[in-house]
């Protein structure tokens, strides 16, 4: 599609080896805040995102694969919003884990667990959305969304 992608980690070996397969660049771990992309996508190491690393970040999306991306919800989320950077909350974009799981404690269903996976591209631009409408920052857009749901399944369970 004609992305460039840029790795950085702090262990060597996993760098050369990505280097050595991949069409990649490598951005020292010192100046990965300072780089250059649209996407800055934090895979291992959570609180990435603080007071700190926003002051250098220059991207237009975080969407990693990292939990807890923001080192303090409350004050990055906002920070994120104001400054422009679309935020994928990590628990949203990174739950095809956890739909796995759940289909294989039900008893393996490959094709329902990929049918619901694919559902979270649509809930992440349900989030957008729901944040721009009520200018709110995305992690409290999906939280409420996942509060209401969870009301409303309890209110179905407690009809029975």
């Amino acid at each position: 599609e004609g992305a460039i992608i840029s790795i950085s980690d702090i262990y060597e070996p996993s760098i050369k080896k990505v280097f050595t397969n991949f069409k990649v660049s490598v951005v020292k771990v010192n100046d990965v805040y300072k780089a250059d992309m649209d996407i800055y996508a934090p895979c291992a190491l959570g609180a990435t995102v603080n007071d700190a690393t926003l002051k250098e970040l220059k991207c237009n999306i975080i969407a990693g694969a990292a939990n807890n991306q923001l080192a303090e919800e409350t004050i990055h989320g906002e920070a994120v919003k104001s400054a422009g950077i679309f935020y994928a909350p990590d628990y949203v974009i990174n739950s095809g884990g956890i739909i796995n799981c759940y289909w294989e404690l039900q008893g393996y269903n490959r094709d329902a667990a990929i049918s619901q996976t694919e559902k979270i591209f649509d809930t992440t631009t349900d989030i957008f959305n729901k944040s721009e409408k009520e200018n709110t920052p995305t992690y409290l857009a999906a939280n409420k969304m996942a509060e209401e749901r969870i009301i409303a399944i309890g209110k179905i369970k407690t009809s029975f």
